[in-house]
């Protein structure tokens, strides 16, 4: 299951950075229009803002999978182990329920937006651009539901970031 899911955050990874890539030209591309050719594009600024969130979010299921966000780690770790398991199981539990919340509201959201349709880009449904929502909801779940079961199970399923980040460029 860990193997699946490291894959799965891989494929993520992968689809932030296009979304990144994407994002950068569609600015450029506004820029352009703008400055060069003396004629805006109507949906640029609105399509680029979808761009961010999705990036945003997925990013967001990239940075927990690898333990990158932000923490206390200075605090806790001055705790002792017992103390500590505790602090960390209920912190992901506390985690847990953000998601959850995420996850269904995300999805009422999403299913109540059924037509209604971008404003520059009629052709682009919100309720598309809202699945977001849930999709990166159920995805911290899951995320954060593996490392839960770790942590009670006594196993350290850190991933591949090994820690919350430190701040430093050098990581």
């Amino acid at each position: 299951m860990a193997k699946l899911l490291g894959r799965l955050v891989i494929l993520i990874e992968w689809w932030a950075v296009c979304l990144l890539a994407g994002l950068v030209v569609v600015v450029c591309l506004g820029v352009f229009f703008r400055y060069v050719l003396n004629s805006s594009l109507v949906w640029y600024d609105e399509f680029a803002s979808y761009m961010l969130v999705w990036l945003t979010f997925y990013g967001a299921v990239v940075a927990d999978y690898q333990g990158r966000h932000i923490s206390f780690d200075l605090v806790v770790g001055k705790l002792a182990p017992p103390a500590r398991k505790v602090v960390d199981v209920v912190a992901e539990f506390a985690v847990l329920g953000f998601q959850f919340v995420l996850c269904y509201y995300g999805w009422i959201l999403t299913e109540r937006m059924g037509d209604e349709t971008a404003i520059s880009l009629p052709w682009v449904r919100v309720n598309w651009i809202n699945s977001v929502l849930p999709i990166t909801g159920g995805l911290l779940l899951l995320i954060s539901g593996t490392r839960l079961i770790g942590k009670l199970s006594g196993r350290t399923n850190r991933q591949r970031g090994d820690g919350a980040w430190s701040g430093s460029s050098s990581e």
